[in-house]
């Protein structure tokens, strides 16, 4: 096996991958792209026409796409983050579709603003985005059931989601005190060995996070 992988620590997506690649214990080269030098950019570009992050590359094969990265590396390493149930795999692809559509992608776009400088922000964009995020909330809450996972009892692609979107998203969105469900939720994922390593893997790199400031103590270390 000769995987390897392009990214960068503070990313979420590819936050997505490295929980996955641990839970599989599944061995790679990291190579972290710096996507803000335009000499870089262009050479990862050939790569990868999007030029985004992560690519996984095994051998000739080149994988895009966090969730196809997952469904590739859980099958190379027989892996358990899909259930072998096919009604099962729906529920972690429709969880792992939830949190990339109505968790990450209002955060993305909510930091997008921040990197503008702030006369050019739009503040109805970043209204509507922490509005979205307060209905991926309620939605998240209400329909969790009491399982200890997203999808169910085992931990999952869709879990791997979740980590990197709620990690992000709750700087910009505090769950509320009626988010028991999804508060529990989160401090289940944090206490996952996989997950705590993304963290400390990107401490190095929250200094160039948009929204540094109101990052929790807890994940900054010492």
């Amino acid at each position: 096996m000769a995987l390897t992988l392009h990214y960068h620590p503070l990313s979420s997506h590819c936050w997505k991958l490295l929980i996955a690649l641990d839970e599989l214990g599944a061995p790679y080269q990291p190579q972290i792209v710096n996507l803000g030098d335009p000499t870089a950019r262009a050479a990862y570009a050939v790569l990868w026409p999007t030029a985004k992050i992560p690519l996984l590359v095994d051998g000739d094969r080149v994988v895009p796409e966090t969730a196809i990265q997952i469904e590739y590396l859980n099958r190379l390493m027989a892996g358990k983050l899909l259930p072998v149930d096919f009604d099962a795999q729906l529920q972690v692809r429709l969880w792992d579709r939830l949190f990339d559509c109505y968790v990450m992608d209002p955060m993305q776009r909510y930091i997008a603003q921040l990197l503008r400088p702030e006369a050019e922000r739009d503040a109805k964009a970043m209204s509507a985005a922490v509005d979205a995020l307060g209905m991926a909330y309620d939605m998240i809450e209400s329909r969790m059931g009491d399982h200890d996972w997203a999808a169910g009892s085992d931990f999952s692609m869709a879990d791997c989601t979740a980590a990197p979107a709620l990690f992000y998203a709750a700087t910009i969105r505090p769950f509320s005190a009626g988010h028991t469900r999804l508060g529990a939720y989160f401090e289940r994922l944090l206490a996952r060995t996989s997950v705590w390593q993304a963290i400390v893997q990107a401490r190095p790199w929250f200094q160039y996070y948009p929204h540094r400031q109101a990052l929790p103590a807890r994940f900054l270390g010492s």
